[in-house]
């Protein structure tokens, strides 16, 4: 289990017993919709609020401890911020997982062709996954 409390005090976050909540949850599942979170929070915090749920991931998406995963035709999933990585998700049961993929050659190369300067990519690659494949889902 990781100490959610020192994460949250080195992203200069105030340690509420919701926002450790939260982070467990993350931690646990990996990417999970604001919808999910709500839904699994609920049962410690009964009275937290999907308001409060938005509050709490915006601020630690401001101080970069959570990223935002903008899922194609789906809803946005939530992960604890690590190393840099992008996301493969399965057409059939969703099941969103991290690839460990290096963009920078892509990233340069279209910043050169089109003179953008970028500060931010990610990549989410659908298909269906081995298990959706074998039809056991």
């Amino acid at each position: 289990m990781k100490n959610y409390e020192l994460l949250l005090r080195e992203h200069n976050l105030k340690v509420t017993p919701q926002r450790i909540g939260i982070l467990s949850v993350l931690g646990d599942m990996g990417h999970v919709s604001i919808e999910e979170l709500f839904t699994i929070i609920r049962k410690d915090f009964y009275s937290i609020s999907i308001a409060t749920l938005y509050k709490n991931i915006s601020f630690m998406m401001e101080v970069n401890l959570l990223k935002e995963v903008k899922v194609p035709n789906g809803k946005s999933k939530y992960e604890i911020l690590k190393d840099e990585h992008s996301h493969m998700i399965c057409k059939k049961c969703e099941k969103l997982e991290d690839v460990k993929v290096c963009l920078d050659s892509i990233v340069k190369n279209i910043s050169e062709k089109s003179g953008y300067m970028f500060d931010d990519n990610s990549l989410v690659l659908s298909g269906i996954c081995p298990t959706c494949q074998k039809g056991t889902v």
